[in-house]
């Protein structure tokens, strides 16, 4: 059994909550809402496949409290609690989030997601590799303009979980083709 365990801010639980549709074969309403062709992807059975959690992280505190993350760096802003870094500390960020919700679960795949002002920040770690990347789409959070966050968050999502399924299908080659990805061995 591969357990995936996610800690996201700007895609709001929306990773986890696709995967575990995904894992349980859930369709209609209840189903995939972003992944239409499994097929696609690879032969991978994902009936080994299980979330452990699905938490959405948006503000420092949370960060702190939630995923016992001890100092975490200072956003440059914070709106109602909401921690708000540039594109530069979105990925760090998101890296510790990653690294934080592998550590508190001990699951074999941990996603990070946080982001303020710029393309954001994606993190997938495994026991293996640290995959970092950001959406193709600049936001700001300080600005509140819905449709741009809400592209920004849906580009997201679609990234991440073409990552996610190109990985378990052992797809290495086509996740260095993605734009702006960093595939780190650990």
């Amino acid at each position: 059994m591969i357990k995936i365990a996610t800690a996201e801010c700007f895609t709001q639980g929306k990773i986890g909550r696709e995967l575990h549709a995904i894992a349980q074969g859930y369709d209609g309403d209840f189903g995939r809402e972003h992944v239409k062709n499994l097929e696609y992807y690879g032969d991978f059975d994902y009936n080994e496949l299980s979330v452990t959690c699905s938490l959405f992280i948006p503000t420092i505190e949370a960060v702190v409290k939630i995923l016992n993350v001890k100092n975490p760096p200072k956003p440059n802003k914070l709106i109602k609690g909401i921690k708000v870094y540039d594109e530069k500390g979105d990925l760090e960020v998101s890296k510790i989030m990653a690294h934080a919700v592998k550590d508190l679960t001990d699951c074999n795949i941990a996603i990070g997601t946080t982001a303020g002002i710029g393309r954001g920040g994606i993190c997938i770690i495994t026991d293996e590799y640290e995959i970092s990347t950001t959406t193709g789409i600049y936001a700001d959070l300080c600005e509140n303009n819905s449709d741009d966050l809400f592209q920004r968050s849906q580009n997201g999502i679609r990234k991440t979980l073409e990552i996610i399924l190109l990985l378990l299908n052992d797809k290495f080659d086509e996740i260095e083709k993605i734009e702006n990805i960093e595939l780190n061995a650990l």
